[in-house]
């Protein structure tokens, strides 16, 4: 468990040593890795798809991190992060691979509905920037923050949006990536419920990679448990101090006692969500099929595991939020395969068909 993978710096190109365990890494070696990324990046979808302005679209954007890189390394300016380096937040990583990873599943799937892949690129700050609004809005309302209730002016606004400290809850994410996909979704006049259906094994692959970074964080922990795979948190992690605020954990302590890595048992359940959908992908009969289909299988999952975690503590009622979330979910997801199914028209390549003839 590392919450700091590594650590970039910009007084030397090519250091690469560790110290104060901490791996301290040259920006020389972040611009060569990102360039070398990109490019492959750029190749591939160039080889798949033919066309420059789709594999330009595609990796374009980020650009702007080896040339931020290059930049800081050769001005030096003398300011915060600069002089300490740019910590690598484990969290915020897991997150980055599992947008990107996202993204590009999606942007190889929409052809089948009749849409390029530019519209996956120019669709992406349309739902990431309100999905995580969204999901640290809720997490800061139901949860909290020491950091962002006791700071004020600068500080309470980088504290707010301090995605990279962990602090997001899934449920939120998707309320508020849906606004932006409806809006985008109306200003380009591409239909709803087949870019859904195209989104959602990437949005449960997200998820996957996203439960990665609670685990190198600490948040989301389980519950005490004596199995072969249980896992212990030490001193400088999440876990440990919410147990030892909780009065359950000496904080002597050498780590935590054994719990569930409920973190890692959700990211096996994402990529298995994201296999099956992605395979009930090309087989469904229907618009809708797909997005509602997975608002039921990840419920039913999410609600069995939140009996094993330990971090949040339920309403009177005796269930949690994301409990109560998931069976609302379950009946709405229910109620669209039954309602959607009755309409049977697929949208393919070619448009919308009556009866689920559309050619994938």
């Amino acid at each position: 468990m590392r919450t700091h993978l590594l650590r970039f710096i910009f007084d030397s190109a090519w250091k690469f040593e560790s110290a104060n365990n901490n791996l301290l890494v040259g920006a020389g070696w972040l611009i060569v890795v990102s360039l070398l990324a990109l490019l492959t990046a750029f190749g591939l979808i160039f080889r798949k798809t033919g066309k420059l302005s789709e594999a330009a679209a595609a990796t374009g954007f980020w650009l702007i991190v080896p040339a931020a890189a290059m930049a800081l390394l050769i001005l030096q300016p003398q300011f915060g992060f600069v002089t300490k380096g740019v910590p690598v937040y484990g969290y915020g990583f897991m997150m980055f691979i599992g947008f990107s990873a996202a993204s590009w599943f999606a942007a190889r799937r929409v052809r089948t509905i009749g849409q390029t892949p530019e519209a996956i690129w120019d669709m992406l700050m349309w739902a990431l920037i309100p999905g995580l609004i969204g999901a640290r809005a809720y997490y800061l309302i139901r949860h909290g923050s020491p950091e962002f209730t006791n700071s004020s002016g600068i500080r309470k606004l980088i504290a707010a949006v301090a995605l990279w400290d962990g602090g997001i809850v899934f449920y939120g994410s998707v309320a508020g990536g849906l606004l932006g996909i409806l809006w985008f979704c109306r200003r380009r006049r591409i239909p709803l419920l087949p870019m859904l259906d195209v989104l959602a094994p990437s949005l449960v692959l997200g998820e996957a990679f996203g439960r990665i970074g609670c685990f190198l964080y600490g948040c989301c922990y389980g519950r005490e448990c004596e199995l072969p795979w249980a896992v212990r948190f030490p001193p400088d992690s999440l876990t440990f101090g919410r147990l030892v605020e909780k009065g359950v954990l000496d904080p002597l302590a050498a780590a935590t006692p054994a719990l569930h890595p409920v973190q890692l048992y959700s990211s096996l359940n994402g990529f298995v969500l994201f296999v099956i959908l992605s395979w009930f992908f090309r087989r469904r009969s229907f618009d809708g099929a797909v997005v509602f289909l997975a608002a039921v299988l990840y419920p039913v999952s999410r609600y069995a595991l939140e009996s094993l975690r330990a971090d949040i503590d339920p309403f009177q009622i005796g269930l949690k939020d994301a409990e109560i979330f998931s069976l609302l979910l379950i009946a709405s997801g229910l109620g669209g395969l039954w309602w959607f199914s009755r309409r049977g028209q697929l949208t393919g390549p070619g448009g919308p068909v009556a009866g689920g003839d559309a050619s994938r």
